[in-house]
């Protein structure tokens, strides 16, 4: 009798020791994600290094979708992989070789998980359109045929910026709803018009009461978004011999502000040439470009008002896609962020829960617009750690 008692509390000592792990685990992967992506320094950062696995970054390849083969990038880590993600970057030129990307990448392929980059085609091209949703379905579609990358037949989707709210429009749609396991909005937007409104009046839409943001004054916004709108509309507002001229001076200087996250050289000599074209250009286009250059919104945001319904694709926005996903929907989003405002996530988190959707939010103050850019109290740090363990264990 007592040798059946001893065993049946050492079976119950085993089974609590093993839900401690299981439970654990994704607390302790999420650290030291968060110690690596945030580059905490120190023995901290040396710590989580030892607890990441080894990482292979293999050659890029490109995958079929309705746009066109598309270039990705697969970050593999050592060992047995239960899940792999397609990380998706938001507007900007270098795509897959964007630095802060391929950072992030490894930094989640260290986690067991393995990553494969892809960088929309649209969004490269300073575009924010549907045809990105139909790339980022076509992309899960080809991860999840495959066994090694999808051996339940589900892959999660991460989309950064606004690709996260693309990787929701997509993840919602028929052909993928099964084949996702968890999508995260990095930063992402709830209605693109909203946004665009945003970058070009600073108005934002106002935030649930429940969401604690209610009431609470946003931040101007960043100059480099009215960029991007003038780029899009460029047809509609100079005379067409002006548009391929002033659309090459707008890359410049989008490229410059890139290039601040690599080498200022560089980047104060690209800025000088965006400022240089200028001098070549006729009115009105050179007016334009000065404003770019001067990162002046407060003028040239009200001089592209009239143009923003036709920027604005409803199909790009998840608050006006068919159907949400039925995966379970991570939304991260910075506290102060002047790209994509905060409360468009608080506002999206409630339209998704109307709809039936597993929706779980984080408002961070350590994120600016979709990365970790600032200090914080340690309940901030465990709130983002918490937040990422709930990713890792899908």
């Amino acid at each position: 009798m007592r040798l059946r008692r001893s065993i049946v509390v050492l079976l119950a000592l085993l089974a609590m020791a093993a839900a401690i792990v299981y439970v654990a685990v994704p607390y302790v992967r999420a650290a030291s994600l968060f110690a690596r992506v945030g580059n905490v320094g120190g023995r901290v950062e040396a710590f989580a290094e030892t607890q990441a696995r080894a990482v292979s970054v293999e050659p890029p390849h490109m995958v079929p979708t309705r746009q066109g083969d598309v270039a990705a990038q697969f970050y593999r880590p050592a060992g047995r992989v239960r899940r792999s993600v397609l990380l998706v970057p938001g507007v900007h030129s270098m795509g897959i070789a964007e630095p802060r990307l391929t950072a992030l990448a490894r930094d989640l392929a260290g986690s067991g998980i393995a990553v494969m980059a892809m960088a929309l085609p649209d969004l490269m091209g300073y575009q924010i359109t549907a045809r990105s949703a139909d790339v980022i379905e076509d992309a899960v579609a080809w991860m999840a045929q495959q066994p090694a990358l999808a051996p339940d037949g589900r892959v999660g989707v991460i989309g950064i910026s606004f690709a996260g709210g693309l990787s929701i429009v997509a993840a919602g749609r028929p052909a993928i709803r099964d084949r996702v396991a968890y999508v995260v909005s990095f930063g992402g937007h709830g209605d693109l018009g909203r946004v665009l409104k945003y970058l070009a009046t600073g108005e934002a839409v106002k935030a649930p009461v429940a969401s604690g943001l209610s009431g609470k004054p946003h931040p101007p916004p960043h100059d480099y978004g009215v960029a991007v709108i003038l780029y899009a509309a460029a047809d509609r507002v100079v005379p067409a011999a002006q548009v391929a001229p002033l659309r090459d001076g707008i890359r410049t200087f989008l490229y410059a502000s890139q290039l601040t996250l690599v080498d200022m050289n560089e980047a104060n000599a690209t800025f000088a040439q965006a400022r240089e074209m200028v001098k070549a250009l006729p009115e009105p286009s050179a007016t334009y470009l000065k404003h770019v250059n001067e990162r002046n919104v407060e003028a040239l945001g009200p001089m592209l008002v009239p143009h923003l319904g036709l920027e604005a694709d409803p199909a790009a926005s998840p608050e006006r896609a068919p159907s949400a996903p039925a995966a379970p929907v991570f939304l991260l989003h910075g506290d102060g962020d002047t790209v994509i405002p905060t409360a468009e996530t608080a506002v999206l988190a409630d339209y998704l829960r109307s709809r039936g959707a597993d929706v779980r939010v984080l408002i961070s103050q350590i994120i600016t617009h979709a990365e970790l850019d600032r200090a914080a109290a340690a309940t901030e740090v465990w709130r983002l750690i918490a937040f990422w363990a709930g990713v890792l264990k899908r």
